[in-house]
């Protein structure tokens, strides 16, 4: 811990060198690597035996982590819209929701309109990732068991329901045979 305290204040460099390699290991938006790099700073200033004579550097590392951001942005190496369309690519083939799309993508730190372009609108690319759910959760034309009464259509209907898909897509993926529905998975992930 002595050895920290005594290491010298996040700058630039070393702060542009802690972005490239958060960044070779994570894709990351530009809020997400802003709280990255801030925490990198604020961890440095709680090491710090006296604050107050820290509290310049820890400025000065702040106004570094905006400059290392808008490098990395400028130089192509952080995108908010690359992020969110290989994200969204990455969340509809695991079966989720358009909506459920929208709300993660913004959780992560991308504004909402880029979110609502990346997700995707189409009703048929909605109906496939709620047959990816569907078969994962074993419902529907994946129920194990034979028949199913209205208690557990209903708690299937909710389940849908409660990742984010109207009623309309969750009646037409629970009723969608197994073989169109495989058709349809494979159709979504080429």
């Amino acid at each position: 811990m002595s050895s920290e305290s005594a290491s010298p204040p996040p700058d630039a460099g070393s702060l542009y060198q802690a972005a490239l390699t958060h960044l070779a290991r994570y894709a990351a938006t530009e809020a997400g690597l802003r709280g990255v790099l801030m925490r990198r700073v604020d961890r440095w200033a709680r090491l710090q035996a006296d604050p107050d004579a820290a509290e310049p550097a820890v400025a000065a590392a702040r106004q570094a982590v905006e400059a290392v951001i808008g490098r990395l942005v400028q130089a192509g190496a952080v995108s908010d819209a690359a992020f969110a369309e290989s994200r969204a690519k990455s969340l509809v083939h695991g079966g989720q929701s358009n909506r459920s799309i929208q709300a993660r993508l913004i959780a992560k730190g991308v504004a909402p309109e880029l979110a609502r372009d990346a997700s995707v609108n189409d009703a048929d690319t909605e109906l496939a990732a709620a047959l990816v759910l569907v078969r994962k959760r074993r419902i529907g034309a994946y129920r194990l068991a034979d028949g199913a009464d209205a208690t557990v259509r209903m708690k299937e209907l909710g389940l849908l329901a409660r990742a984010g898909f109207s009623r309309d897509i969750a009646e037409r993926a629970l009723n969608t045979s197994r073989e169109d529905a495989e058709q349809r998975i494979f159709d979504l992930r080429r």
